[in-house]
C-alpha cells in the first residue's frame, strides 16, 4: 500500500487558513517562510497530542511539523509508549520562533486572537480517543496552560526535544524526565495494534535506537524515501538534512541529500 498524508480535511483547512495575521509580530519569527500546522492524525483517532515550538527548516520542506531531528526524537518517544500512528503533533506557534526571542514569544502566546485560534484547534482534536497531552518545552507548556477548556485530560510537561542546555549533564536530566513521562503514559495510553510497550527507556544520552523515522503516512506524497530519517547525517556528526545558512537564514534554506555510495 502506498501511504502518504493527503492533507487536512475541509474543517481543518478552513481553520488553518484563518490563522490570525502575525505581521505585527514578524520580527520574532522566520516569518517569510510561512506557517506549518501539524503532523499526524486529524481524523479524531489521535490518542495523544504532542505540542512543541518547532517548525524548523526540515518542517518547511515537508509542510509538516516535528519531522527533523527533534521530530525523530519525538517519534522514538511515541514508539516507547506504544504509538505508531494514533497521535497528532502541533506547534505552540505556527511560525518558527527565533530561540533568542523566547521571552517575547511566551508573552505573545497570550494575545487574545492567537489564544482563541489555538484553543479552537485544540478543541477540534479533543475527541473521545484523546488520552493525554504532552507539552514539550516552555512555549508548549504556556500554550496548554492557556487552553481553558481542556477539562481533565492528563497533561505532561517535559523538556523540548532540542533541549541542549548543560551539555552531557543537561541531556541526562532531560532523558531522565522523558523516562518519567513515558512510564506514566504507559499506564494510561492504549497501545496501537501490534506496537511494543517494552522498548528500552533512555540512557544518559540519546542513542540511535532512541530515534524513529517519520512514517510515510505522516508526509505529503512525493518526498524522497530517505526524508524523515536523518540517521545518515547523525552518523556524520550532523543533525538535519536541511539548515538555515547564515547570514541570510530568513530567506535561504540549504537542503542536502545523503550520499549512499
Amino acid at each position: 500500500m502506498i501511504q502518504f498524508d493527503k492533507g487536512p480535511g475541509a474543517a481543518f483547512a478552513k481553520h488553518f487558513a484563518a490563522l490570525p495575521d502575525h505581521d505585527a509580530y514578524k520580527e520574532h519569527f522566520w516569518y517569510d517562510w510561512g506557517p506549518v500546522f501539524y503532523r499526524g492524525r486529524l481524523d479524531g483517532s489521535a490518542k495523544i497530542i504532542c505540542i512543541a515550538s518547532d517548525p524548523g527548516p526540515t518542517e518547511r520542506i515537508a509542510g509538516r511539523n516535528l519531522v527533523g531531528n527533534a521530530g525523530q526524537r519525538v517519534q522514538g518517544f511515541l514508539h516507547k509508549i506504544g504509538l505508531t500512528q494514533s497521535y497528532v503533533c502541533l506547534n505552540g506557534f505556527a511560525f518558527a520562533l527565533f530561540p533568542s526571542h523566547l521571552g517575547d514569544g511566551i508573552k505573545l502566546l497570550s494575545q487574545p486572537e492567537l489564544t482563541a485560534w489555538r484553543n479552537k484547534l485544540f478543541n477540534m482534536l479533543k475527541k473521545p480517543s484523546l488520552q493525554a497531552v504532552v507539552a514539550f518545552g516552555a512555549v508548549a507548556q504556556k500554550a496548554v496552560a492557556l487552553w481553558n477548556t481542556k477539562g481533565n485530560i492528563p497533561v505532561f510537561e517535559t523538556y523540548h526535544p532540542s533541549y541542549h542546555s548543560g551539555g552531557a549533564a543537561g541531556e541526562k536530566k532531560m532523558l531522565t524526565d522523558w523516562n518519567r513521562v513515558i512510564n506514566e503514559l504507559r499506564q494510561i495510553i492504549t497501545p496501537d495494534e501490534g506496537a511494543s510497550t517494552s522498548l528500552p527507556l533512555y540512557g544518559e544520552k540519546f542513542a540511535e535506537q532512541d530515534y524513529a523515522a517519520i512514517p510515510r503516512i505522516d508526509l505529503p506524497f512525493g518526498l524522497p524515501d530517505w526524508f524523515g530519517n536523518d540517521a545518515f547525517f547523525r552518523k556524520k556528526r550532523g543533525m538535519n538534512s536541511v539548515s538555515r545558512p547564515s547570514p541570510d537564514d530568513r530567506h535561504t534554506l540549504e537542503w542536502k541529500a545523503p550520499k549512499f555510495n
